[in-house]
């Protein structure tokens, strides 16, 4: 890519490089640097940090909104993190930017979400990294009220900086939920899918599954990203790619551990 004095900004999503939030955030972006936009040409939802290694990969320069370099990518989020850091930029960006997402990344979501796991691949990169969901799925969507949060949390990251590791995951309630209040910074709320599996035959009468689940998060304290999209806050919640249960060590530390 051609250099220029601005900020290069990477933008990539898990919903593909069509869909309407990354054209939104592609085109926020444009006012704080010059950005290349490299997303799956499909997608990638719930793919979590896979990577394609069994398989090649293809990139194909597509046209974009308002003439942004853009290329769309046969694997998942993660790959086009690696393809546009190592193949097209050869280097890293001033800042990686993944959305905005169709549907909610609170609590232990972020580990499923290609959208974070793209942000995270950022951090392990050393770039300040940043993903954006809108808690509503609906392809018709309105993300009008979702940009003054993406400009300002980007102001931000772009002045302050990341500390090394750290990537944000932001979540943003629905405009049907009303105005937002603001942007709570907060931390992850706990919580797990009570899974299920629906069992179905197809018309030649073999068996195929969908799963499904119910999402449940019971800690209500004031302190949560749950709680503060619930109550009309954008939730900011700092990500870190340590997975060490750091409160565990000196306890497993303890125990005999002889061969």
């Amino acid at each position: 890519m051609k250099k220029t004095d601005r900020p290069l900004i990477l933008v990539t999503n898990d919903d593909g490089i069509f869909a309407p939030g990354i054209q939104h955030l592609a085109q926020e972006m444009a006012a704080f640097g010059d950005v290349l936009v490299v997303a799956p040409d499909k997608p990638q939802s719930a793919m979590g940090h896979a990577i394609t290694i069994h398989n090649f990969l293809r990139l194909r320069q597509v046209e974009f909104a308002d003439g942004i370099a853009a290329y769309s990518c046969s694997g998942t989020p993660v790959d086009c993190v690696k393809l546009a850091v190592y193949h097209i930029i050869k280097g890293r960006p001033s800042l990686l930017v993944s959305g905005i997402n169709h549907g909610s990344n609170l609590s232990i979501n972020v580990l499923y979400s290609g959208t974070m796991s793209a942000a995270v691949e950022g951090a392990l990169e050393g770039i300040p990294s940043i993903g954006f969901s809108l808690m509503e799925y609906g392809i018709d969507a309105s993300f009008a009220h979702t940009l003054p949060v993406v400009r300002s949390v980007t102001a931000n990251v772009l002045k302050h900086g990341l500390r090394q590791g750290c990537c944000l995951n932001v979540n943003i309630p629905p405009a049907a939920c009303g105005p937002l209040k603001g942007i709570h910074v907060c931390r992850q709320a706990p919580g797990h899918w009570a899974d299920a599996v629906e069992t179905r035959r197809d018309p030649a009468g073999h068996e195929y599954h969908w799963l499904k689940g119910e999402f449940l998060a019971k800690d209500q304290a004031e302190d949560t990203d749950v709680w503060a999209t619930g109550n009309g806050f954008a939730s900011v919640v700092p990500v870190q790619f340590d997975m060490t249960a750091h409160h565990e060590l000196q306890h497993i530390a303890t125990w005999d551990h002889a061969l």
